[in-house]
């Protein structure tokens, strides 16, 4: 243990960490890198706020925290991508086969 540990920020227990420009930015180079990407909000629930799941043509995903399901749908319309509602319509089977795949390699 460091000198100064003690006195860094850490997360509290029961507080919920929001959005950040860091996600943003993630978010932003990941659809960058991938093509025929599409969002689906997640709803903020008592452990996690508003999350945005992007799913590639090839299943693969990343999810990161956002402002508020508009802030979602304002970075999709940004990146010119169709956005779902992940609780009424669901996940795509091409991201379950990719996690399914993952994990039968060994990366997950």
């Amino acid at each position: 243990m460091g000198l100064f540990d003690r006195f860094r920020r850490k997360p509290r227990p029961g507080v919920l960490r929001t959005a950040s420009n860091q996600d943003t930015s993630h978010l932003e180079q990941w659809t960058k890198s991938r093509h025929g990407v599409e969002a689906y909000v997640e709803p903020k629930t008592t452990v996690t706020e508003t999350t945005v799941v992007l799913v590639a043509h090839d299943g693969e995903w990343t999810r990161r925290r956002v402002a508020s399901p508009d802030a979602a749908r304002a970075f999709a319309r940004k990146q010119g991508m169709p956005i779902y509602d992940a609780g009424i319509v669901g996940y795509p089977k091409r991201m379950r086969d990719y996690t399914a795949r993952k994990k039968a390699s060994g990366d997950l």
